[in-house]
């Protein structure tokens, strides 16, 4: 099936089997490995993307449904300068070995842009779909409130 959508804001067009997932079009069609692959039962958000500026767990969406869609990768959030969540998973120490991080940046973001300010508890519960194994969470917590006064200070969007 031919599928055509927008990627990181670039228009592309390919074929596709009915059957593959948007998760395997875009790291294996497009080779943009940055959304990564982690339980393919959309249980730990590694896989992670925006389509139509939504936050969507990209290992159980077919990539058919991504016809006529804006989808956001990693590569895309930062593809200019690095984007405020970048920067502040960085400073505050929000990553560890780094492969839940692309799914928990594209999801944070998804989050500020729902709640542009919100409390610990709410970053937290908006990271319910979000595993990682390695910082223990409070590092990311606080790399997501940094991110969110910045971005207020200086009205940056996604």
């Amino acid at each position: 099936m031919k599928v055509s959508f927008k990627l990181n804001g670039k228009p592309v067009s390919t074929d596709v089997e009915p059957r593959t997932l948007l998760v395997e079009l875009i790291r294996e069609g497009f080779n943009l490995t940055g959304t990564h692959v982690g339980c393919d039962t959309s249980q730990c958000g590694a896989c992670t993307v925006h389509v139509n500026g939504n936050a969507v767990k990209s290992c159980t969406m077919l990539a058919v449904q991504a016809q006529d869609c804006d989808v956001l990768t990693i590569e895309g959030l930062g593809a200019d300068k690095l984007h405020p969540m970048q920067v502040a998973f960085s400073q505050c120490h929000g990553l560890q070995c780094g492969f839940c991080t692309p799914g928990m940046i594209m999801s944070s973001v998804a989050l500020l842009k729902q709640n542009p300010n919100p409390t610990h508890d709410q970053i937290a519960e908006g990271l319910e779909g979000n595993i990682c194994r390695c910082t223990g969470y409070v590092n990311i917590v606080k790399a997501v409130d940094q991110a969110a006064k910045e971005m207020q200070k200086t009205a940056v969007k996604v």
